[in-house]
């Protein structure tokens, strides 16, 4: 099969390229799991982007898009022939039911480089620290020392440095909202709106904060991986906004006044 035919092959399949593959030369494809939600089906064409040249076997594997919209393995990558292409989509499509699930946040779980099977949303470190802080604590308050009572020492006032790390905005984004796409910094400034190119309809809105989108129109530079899918979000407080890490996306509705507030 030539390329030109692999890539009309996944490209009838609903399949979208990605710009770049940062382990690799290959064309990586992908695109929406057809009932999991935040899984996408990932395709390693086995095109080489410089060559154009088919360089190996198409590889196929689901990923899970966490909440710091990082993608992880969900299932084991499958190499296979071009004519068994999309059965092997199929079977990795169906396999979706059988990875194990957060019983915390929900969230699909996979194999970290450890070896062990964790979250990905990494829910887990959220309270293991708070755990590790209290056992400390407790050990403490048990252990007792020989001879004479200790003596109290005088308490001296020290002010209290805030625990907190991050700054979270939410946005009361409903059922029906018209909605685009704008880009931002970490200073909260607007920083590009895409009001002409990018367009959707809210069909669904889920606990944690996530929301369902049907982009209609995107006409704009974003893949659909790059669309954002959540009505809030969260970002380091006293981090400098430099080019490297300052640009964010985030929904604006259109349909009505709705604004993004700091909690």
């Amino acid at each position: 099969m030539s390329v030109v035919q692999r890539k009309a092959m996944l490209k009838a399949e609903g399949f979208f390229p990605h710009k770049k593959n940062p382990v690799g030369t290959t064309i990586i494809y992908s695109r929406k799991h057809p009932s999991a939600q935040f899984v996408r089906v990932v395709v390693d064409s086995g095109i080489d982007s410089k060559t154009g040249k088919v360089v190996g076997k198409v590889g196929v594997k689901l990923c899970f898009v966490n909440r710091q919209k990082s993608w992880r393995a969900i299932t084991t990558q499958m190499f296979t022939t071009n004519t068994g292409l999309v059965k092997t989509i199929k079977t990795q499509e169906a396999a979706e039911k059988f990875v194990k699930t957060c019983k915390h946040c929900k969230a699909k779980k996979f194999t970290a480089k450890s070896g062990n099977v964790v979250c990905a949303n990494a829910c887990w470190s959220n309270w293991s620290g708070k755990k590790k802080s209290e056992n400390n604590t407790k050990k403490k308050s048990q252990k007792i020392v020989a001879g004479n009572p200790p003596q109290k020492k005088p308490k001296k006032t020290v002010a209290k440095k805030s625990q907190k790390k991050t700054q979270k905005f939410v946005a009361k984004i409903l059922p029906g909202d018209l909605v685009t796409v704008e880009e931002f910094d970490r200073d909260d400034k607007k920083v590009i709106g895409f009001e002409g190119s990018v367009l959707g309809i809210v069909t669904q809105t889920y606990g944690e904060g996530t929301v369902t989108v049907n982009w209609t129109a995107n006409t704009s530079s974003l893949q659909e991986w790059q669309l954002p899918w959540t009505a809030s979000y969260t970002i380091p407080e006293n981090v400098s906004a430099t080019p490297g890490n300052r640009l964010h996306h985030r929904l604006k509705v259109l349909s009505r006044k709705v604004e993004w507030e700091r909690q």
